[in-house]
């Protein structure tokens, strides 16, 4: 195995997970608990829980049913059951479907109204997960390029260190992985405001430059046309005990996660890149609905900077936390897996932090686990951009 490749599972559609879940994805909140009740069944099976699925039209049953589709397509997912109640919105048939034609991966549907209540979906469920489980226990990892990996970059909690220390040592391990063939996704939009004219220049094109503005038009717009000023908000008071002060202070600092590659193109919530390097994905601010947004979007692990701590995970993907000061990594050692605290009072250079944090991924990818994977986080939420019907 070279220094470009790492340990992974090679599915039948082509990509590489670094996990081999077998995932219980209910499209609707009537089914959360069946979905739990075959997870709980089964050993080694996750399950993510929801309030959406029905009441929803338009383009947010739309992204709803894009995130659906996208969860469950990730590589690091061996398979999937998708469950719902059969009447909903979010059609958990039209769900199954498109995981299996996307990915060719193995896909069990099953709706509560068709198994005849509770208890009779939970068997089914629980017993499809079973025979999932048993043949994904015959993956094995094999050495796979590093190019094939979709780093999801976040912050949450930031604070005055997050654009001296954690966010660039990010960004320097965003660039590794783009030199080496990979893709980064950037995302928080709102976090981004103040900051997308760096962007802009950094463009492939001059349509993707376009699209970073249309992005960020699009979001102020939506916000300012429900009679708020997002600077209400933004930065958070967290982020103001912490030390920011401006929503454009916040966002030169979260751009950093972006490191100093051209900016490929900006996809939709949910969406996968259609291109390597640097991407940039409209998502709000909001953490578990961007964490949900990358990795639907095809991330198989998440580089998650904070300068206040934050436990947040995913039931499929890892997701390493990265502390923008000691203070903070020492007093929540539970839930943060890096330092980059050295930068501020030991004198690293943002460059060897930054190497340091890309071998960290490396190892996690590899199969070491994360902090929030320990403790057992699986945050899931959905960004929703319209009205419950």
């Amino acid at each position: 195995m070279t220094e470009s490749e790492f340990w992974g599972y090679r599915r039948a559609d082509g990509t590489v997970g670094v996990r081999n879940h077998v995932l219980l994805l209910p499209t609707i909140t009537c089914a959360n608990q069946i979905a739990q009740n075959a997870a709980t069944i089964t050993r080694g099976a996750v399950y993510v829980g929801h309030q959406h699925g029905c009441g929803q039209t338009g383009l947010d049953l739309q992204q709803t049913m894009r995130t659906f589709i996208g969860y469950g397509s990730n590589p690091n997912v061996y398979g999937v059951v998708v469950c719902g109640l059969g009447c909903e919105a979010a059609s958990a048939r039209i769900v199954a479907d498109g995981i299996a034609q996307r990915t060719g991966k193995p896909v069990e549907l099953v709706l509560i109204q068709s198994s005849g209540g509770t208890l009779r979906a939970t068997a089914d469920a629980a017993r499809a997960a079973a025979l999932m489980l048993q043949d994904a226990s015959e993956a094995r990892r094999a050495p796979v390029p590093l190019s094939e990996l979709i780093l999801g970059t976040e912050c949450g909690g930031s604070d005055a260190c997050s654009g001296i220390s954690a966010n660039p040592a990010v960004g320097y391990c965003a660039d590794m992985l783009v030199d080496c063939g990979g893709t980064a996704i950037l995302a928080e939009t709102t976090e981004l405001i103040g900051a997308e004219h760096l962007l802009a220049a950094r463009a492939a094109t001059p349509e993707v430059a376009q699209k970073v503005y249309q992005v960020i038009d699009r979001y102020e717009k939506a916000v300012l046309a429900t009679g708020y000023d997002m600077r209400g908000g933004n930065p958070s008071p967290g982020n103001i005990a912490g030390g920011l002060t401006t929503i454009e202070e916040k966002s030169l600092g979260a751009a950093h996660k972006g490191g100093s590659r051209p900016l490929a193109d900006v996809v939709e919530y949910g969406q996968r890149p259609s291109r390597h390097g640097l991407i940039w994905m409209d998502t709000p601010g909001h953490d578990i609905e961007q964490l949900t947004g990358m990795i639907a979007g095809g991330s198989q692990i998440v580089v998650f900077t904070s300068g206040r701590g934050t436990p947040t995970g995913s039931c499929i993907a890892p997701v390493i936390k990265i502390a923008t000061n000691s203070a903070m990594f020492e007093g929540m050692r539970d839930n943060m897996d890096f330092d980059a605290g050295g930068i501020i009072d030991r004198g690293e250079s943002v460059e060897a932090a930054g190497a340091r944090l890309f071998g960290e991924v490396v190892r996690a990818c590899e199969g070491r686990l994360t902090r929030s994977e320990v403790l057992g986080h699986h945050e899931f939420g959905l960004w929703r951009i319209g009205p419950t019907l």
